[in-house]
Formats: C-alpha cells, structure tokens, sequence
C-alpha cells in the first residue's frame, strides 16, 4: 500500500532534517580559504528539498541498512548536487540570478568565486564519502556510480547537449529524453543506486532500485517543466519562464501540458511497479508515494 501525503512528508521531514544537521557541519573539520567557505556555505545551507540525499537513504534503508550509516555519502551527493546549481546559474550556462529564493551564488558574490565554489564542493564531496563507516568494496562501488553519475557520461554530459540544443532547431522527443536522462535523471538514479551498492544489495534489486531511480528522473523532470510554465518565482525559489527565455525545448513546449502531464505519470506508474515483488515494506511505500507526491505538484 501507499502512505499517506502526511505520512510521506513526516518520513521526508526527518531524513532531510538528518541532512541539513550533517551539512551544517561538513567543511569545518579543516582549513578553507574565509570567503571561499562562505561562498560554498551560502549555496550548501540554502534551503532546498534535499531529494538526492534523501533517496540514497531511503534506498539504503530499504534494502536493509540504517539510514544513519550511509549519512556521509548522502551528504556528498548533495554538495555535488549543489555545485552543478552554482554552475548552472553563471552567465556562461543559464544566467540566472535567482536560485533557492534567493541571489545565486555568483550575484552574492562573484563570477570567479561561484566557479571556485562550485568546484570546492564538487572535489571535497569524494573526501566526505569516504568517510562512510562501511566496507571499503561496497564504498568504492557507490564512488563509481556516483562519478559516472555526475561526470562526463552523466550530468555534466548532459549539461553540454542542453547547451548545444538551445535555441537551435526543434529536437524531438527521444532527443528531449536524453538530455534530461542524463542532465538530471542521472544523479537522481545514482543517488538511488548509490543507497543500494553502500547495502550490500542484491543485482536483482539494485537494478529495481535503478530502475525506480531512472524513472523518477523522467517524472522529475517532467514536473519540472510543467512548474516552469504554470508556477511562479515566489513558490519556485528561482525565475518562471526561464527555460522559454533561453530557448531551451522542454516537455510542455514541445507536447503541451497535458500530454507532459501523462508522459509524467507514466513514469511514475513506471517507478512505483519497479519496486513491485523484489522490495516491499515501509521503505518501499515511501518511495512510491515520494515519487506520487513529486509528480502530484505539477497535477
């Protein structure tokens, strides 16, 4: 069965709080440049929803393993989450000024210091998830997904084809699937991933999870567009209408908002039966009510 909307979030509330009181802490164990920490810091404690830790828990817990044990890890992938925010919004990528409702990282201080920043948290990640008190095989295993999850097969790889598509020619669907599987599907599926390998989990149900993980990333994705469309700056945390201004192609404006909706909860039907069978419990009912909800607020 499925949780409640209440029960999902009271579940959501409690692993995000484990993260912000791990993040808070996490670059104070050794010597940074002032204004580089407070640069990193700004966009690191910036509030946001804190899906991709949250997953890696949440994975981790549903295939056997406490939360609390993987917390590091789950840390790290957040920084690395947040680096690519930092990045995105330069004047070179999107050149936005707003992130997280509130001045993006290179306004609040500047273009060469955003850079620096981000890549701060991006190498300093590896060194936090290394400090997951876990085998050393099983840690090594989830640093390698997460790398070809963020690096140049992954994220960053899917960053470069959305800037090669903006304000070009119309792509097509299959074209508009690739670049968000891999510009943000693929750290969403890592972070699930990731949660499994640091378990000890079986192939049959890291692949379910992976499975789960690349179809909430469609899904995600989807919502996200739809949001970009029919919310506002206030609710968002970052400008509406951006993705038009910048010419960039998304769901709605390439099938409309319906047909966005229903390829949205396809996905989610999609990510809810892969976990039907291999994994069931608690765990599980949260996350397919996690990936619901997630889709319900672009409904």
């Amino acid at each position: 069965m499925m949780l409640t909307v209440e029960s999902m979030k009271d579940v959501l509330r409690v692993r995000a709080r484990l993260v912000e009181n791990f993040l808070a802490t996490c670059l104070d164990d050794r010597e940074v440049q002032p204004r580089l920490k407070e640069a990193m810091r700004y966009s690191l404690l910036a509030e946001g929803k804190r899906l991709r830790p949250v997953l890696c828990l949440s994975t981790a817990a549903l295939c056997g393993l406490a939360a609390e044990r993987v917390l590091p890890f789950a840390v790290a992938i957040e920084m690395i989450h947040t680096y690519s925010l930092i990045h995105d919004d330069l004047p070179g990528m999107d050149d936005d000024d707003l992130r997280r409702g509130r001045p993006s990282n290179h306004k609040a201080f500047d273009v060469a210091t955003a850079i620096l920043a981000g890549d701060g948290l991006l190498t300093d990640a590896f060194l936090l998830m290394g400090r997951a008190p876990l085998p050393a095989e099983r840690v090594l295993a989830a640093v390698r997904e997460m790398a070809l999850a963020a690096g140049s097969s992954g994220m960053v790889g899917g960053q470069e084809w959305d800037m090669v598509y903006t304000g070009g020619p119309q792509i097509g669907l299959e074209q508009l699937r690739q670049v968000h599987a891999l510009k943000t599907g693929a750290l969403l599926r890592g972070a699930c991933v990731c949660g499994a390998l640091l378990a000890g989990a079986s192939d049959a149900v890291r692949e379910a999870v992976a499975a789960y993980g690349a179809a909430f990333g469609v899904a995600f994705q989807i919502a996200d567009d739809i949001l970009d469309e029919t919310s506002d700056t206030a609710t968002l945390g970052k400008p509406v209408g951006s993705d038009a201004a910048h010419g960039k192609m998304t769901y709605p404006r390439l099938v409309g908002l319906e047909k966005s909706r229903e390829l949205g909860w396809r996905q989610v039907e999609k990510a809810q039966a892969a976990l039907q069978g291999l994994v069931d419990g608690a765990e599980a009912d949260f996350l397919r009510a996690l990936v619901h909800y997630m889709m319900q607020r672009a409904a």
